[in-house]
């Protein structure tokens, strides 16, 4: 066993460093986090001020997690060659870009431009996923690595509250009613504030000086790692596929959350909307409650419970009983809390020299998320709103095996 307290044993002063680079990257967290639970808010205002179906308007989760797909190892490789802060401030750079142009998206009133300015921002996402999620996880001791990655993600908890209140303060400002150039306007503001407040986080990276990390050094068992290809890492090509479907199930069930609440509950879609922060609160109360607990439970057998869990929730979800399947769905978004960065965690664990290329592949399972919600709004369209959340529930079935068995390293 070389652990890093043996390999790599940093002095104060870079411990220093650690702390303010760690603070650093966990405000990244809370801008993505905003930035993919406002989809969940467009997704039903584009339904109402443009007539669109449930699998029409899914094109927002398609072109944001799509953009992952195309650009992951684009920015995996970019960060090989020039390190973790450069890979930030590019993905700052295009999230404030794609920010600012749903402006004239919004006065052209073109789905299609909104739909690439929506595309150019995710890019931007993509390269502070890439970048930022594995740098978390090796800011420190790779034994706490699921911690430390989940206690960063759960300011990320704090973004995806935001998103639906703002959509309901602002992009629902006008009601149902609303016409379509009203309706175009309460989507510009809040994407113009976004633009801004990303590009003055980009300006403080820039002046920051930022440590760059050896991950060679923070294999913690060699035997696992030494003469493989990425490839040939199990736990690893197993976590791409659990991420590819966790991303997927939290695309569809996130993005029709507002359509279920206002089909079951009988609410209007600003109610729903606030629900729905009501279910993010849940969401980062979840992400420190499973810190807290992977002091006590290995990390994969948390992930494993909780996936079964996730599953017995969506099958009530599915029966419709009325509040029983709503507080259901809001008791889901506890439990889905830590599976993208425990999955993360556990699939770059011990990468070593492939750590930044698998970052890259893992995050391009995000894909699930622009994959899977058309189906399910096909699902929905063909029959009903909580049939179609049975999909979601097969693909925790699969995460919960991964958590339990498919996750130790071989």
């Amino acid at each position: 066993m070389a652990s890093i307290s043996s390999t790599v044993q940093p002095k104060a002063a870079a411990a220093g460093n650690y702390k303010l680079a760690f603070a650093l990257v966990t405000s990244l967290f809370f801008l993505w986090g905003f930035a993919i639970s406002m989809l969940d808010v467009l997704n039903k205002k584009f339904q109402e001020i443009l007539g669109l179906s449930l699998s029409e308007s899914a094109w927002v989760q398609v072109v944001t997690f799509g953009a992952y797909f195309v650009m992951a190892l684009p920015a995996g490789y970019l960060m090989k060659r020039f390190g973790y802060k450069r890979g930030i401030l590019i993905g700052l750079l295009l999230y404030a870009g794609g920010g600012f142009l749903v402006y004239p998206a919004g006065e052209a009133q073109s789905w299609t431009f909104f739909l690439l300015a929506l595309f150019i921002l995710a890019c931007g996402l993509a390269f502070l996923e890439t970048a930022a999620n594995p740098y978390a996880s090796v800011l420190g001791s790779p034994e706490t690595s699921e911690q430390r990655l989940n206690l960063a993600q759960s300011f990320n908890g704090l973004g995806v509250i935001t998103g639906p209140l703002v959509g309901g303060l602002l992009v629902f400002a006008g009601g149902s009613n609303a016409s379509a150039e009203v309706g175009w306007d309460s989507v510009q503001l809040p994407y113009l504030i976004v633009g801004s407040i990303v590009l003055l986080v980009a300006f403080i990276f820039y002046r920051t000086p930022l440590p760059e990390i050896q991950e060679e050094a923070l294999v913690t068992d060699a035997s696992t790692h030494t003469g493989k290809s990425l490839f040939q890492h199990r736990h690893f090509v197993l976590a791409v596929l659990a991420q590819f479907l966790n991303v997927g199930a939290q695309g569809c069930i996130w993005g029709f959350f507002i359509n279920y609440a206002t089909e079951i509950a009988r609410i209007t879609n600003q109610d729903a909307a606030y629900l729905q922060s009501v279910g993010m609160i849940i969401f980062m109360v979840g992400r420190f409650a499973g810190t807290y607990l992977m002091r006590f439970m290995r990390p994969n057998v948390l992930l494993g419970w909780y996936s079964v869990a996730m599953v017995a929730l969506l099958l009530l979800v599915y029966l419709h009983i009325g509040a029983v399947s709503l507080y259901a769905l809001l008791a889901f978004f506890f439990f889905q809390s830590i599976t993208f960065p425990t999955i993360f965690a556990l699939g770059v664990k011990d990468l070593g020299q492939y750590t930044k290329q698998g970052s890259s592949y893992i995050i391009m399972g995000i894909v699930g998320g622009a994959v899977f919600p058309p189906v399910m709004g096909a699902i929905a369209d063909s029959t009903n709103t909580p049939t179609s959340f049975l999909l979601p529930a097969l693909f925790f079935a699969f995460i919960a095996w991964f958590g339990f068995k498919g996750s130790q390293l071989k």
